[in-house]
């Protein structure tokens, strides 16, 4: 929860503070499109990393790297400096993110316990898509001499920087699980194996989409809001109120997911999410943008947890972590290139056209999502092992 509040809130304050100092809406979606970079790189090593050496090592480097990076925009609030934050903020969570998944994956002993242990894992993100933004607004507003002050930015910084160093206080006592035995005779492995499978892709596919749509919330709020005069308080309780309704829906879901399957859950989120899509560009207030991202937060944050749960049962248990990886960096690759396209197309257009056509891919990929559905025996458990 705490790494993640630092890349949230790091995430929702530089923008804001690119788009005041006079960067246009590309430049602000090349530098979201940074926090996506270096996990795009860094998963999938990451990910065969902790399937050798396991949880700890892997949460003290991303412990480091987040809070040494964000510090520096504290100290150094310009852009080139901005861009090191965002490099460091989103590799370091992308690595913690694929230790702690195959951790808790491992843990868990059949699939209604996956869905069960990934629904109580993914109210850390929740939590911290609140906690992290809303923070940082209330710093940038009241910190400084005045409201949205360059000051105001450096607390927030600065804040986000401890957040890593309360999650090593955390973790740091959590024992390791031992390793998997098929991983001493393993021989070299490559990652398109995973993609032979045509469960792996059906989900790496749909698993984009749904990612695209937290990417599009994400960079068209704070455009929107400055279009729309909000302070950097009201942007931060938007997205607020979207990160609250997902943690919401994630406490409830342990006991949703007890009568309904993964392939539905997920096939009505993509449903819902291009209903709510159509819509959220109408909304005539800040208001009605945050009831709006109430909703969208409820559908969307039944996701991941579905998403998790699926994975850990087409992937024998011995390249659990690199499948991870793979999905990782098959999404950052997307949210990369997204920002910047986002940025572009919102310069032309403007942001409402984003909304429509994310909405109408989300809404056309649902049939795919159908067929998300993990045999007693899967297939990867005889090809890949």
């Amino acid at each position: 929860m705490f790494l993640h509040a630092c890349m949230a809130g790091t995430r929702m304050a530089i923008p804001l503070l690119a788009l005041k100092q006079g960067f246009s809406a590309v430049a602000v979606g090349a530098l979201l499109a940074l926090f996506a970079l270096a996990p795009m790189f860094l998963a999938l090593p990451a990910g065969r990393y902790s399937d050798r050496r396991g949880l700890q090592k892997l949460m003290r480097i991303s412990v480091v790297l987040a809070a040494s990076g964000v510090a520096l925009s504290a100290l150094w609030p310009i852009f080139p400096v901005m861009c090191i934050s965002a490099l460091a903020a989103g590799g370091a969570t992308g690595m913690a993110v694929i230790a702690l998944q195959r951790h808790v994956g491992r843990m868990a002993k059949d699939p209604a316990a996956l869905k069960v242990a990934f629904s109580w894992l993914s109210l850390g993100p929740a939590v911290s898509n609140f906690v992290g933004p809303v923070l940082a607004g209330v710093l940038i507003d009241f910190s400084g001499p005045e409201a949205g002050h360059v000051s105001g930015y450096q607390w927030a910084f600065l804040l986000m920087a401890v957040f890593p160093l309360l999650t090593w206080f955390w973790v740091r006592q959590v024992p390791e699980l031992a390793l998997s035995a098929e991983l001493a005779n393993a021989p070299p492995r490559r990652a398109l194996e995973l993609l032979a499978e045509p469960m792996m892709r059906r989900l790496l596919a749909v698993n984009w989409l749904l990612s695209s749509c937290w990417d599009v919330h994400t960079f068209v709020v704070p455009v929107l809001g400055h279009e729309r005069g909000y302070s950097a308080s009201v942007v931060g309780a938007i997205l607020g109120a979207f990160a609250l309704a997902a943690a919401f829906i994630r406490v409830c879901l342990p006991f949703i997911a007890r009568y309904v399957k993964e392939h539905q859950i997920i096939t009505g989120a993509m449903v819902s999410s291009a209903l709510l899509f159509a819509l959220y560009p109408l909304m005539p207030s800040a208001l009605a943008m945050g009831v709006c991202s109430v909703f969208l937060g409820l559908v969307l944050g039944m996701v991941q947890p579905m998403i998790m749960s699926t994975l850990h049962q087409i992937t024998p248990p011995h390249r659990q972590g690199e499948a991870l990886g793979l999905r990782l960096m098959s999404i950052n690759a997307s949210s990369v290139l997204m920002p910047m396209l986002f940025g572009a197309a919102g310069a032309a257009v403007g942001v409402a056209p984003l909304f429509w056509v994310v909405g109408a891919a989300v809404g056309a990929g649902a049939r795919g999502a159908w067929h998300l559905r993990p045999g007693p025996e899967p297939k990867a458990q005889d090809t890949l092992s």
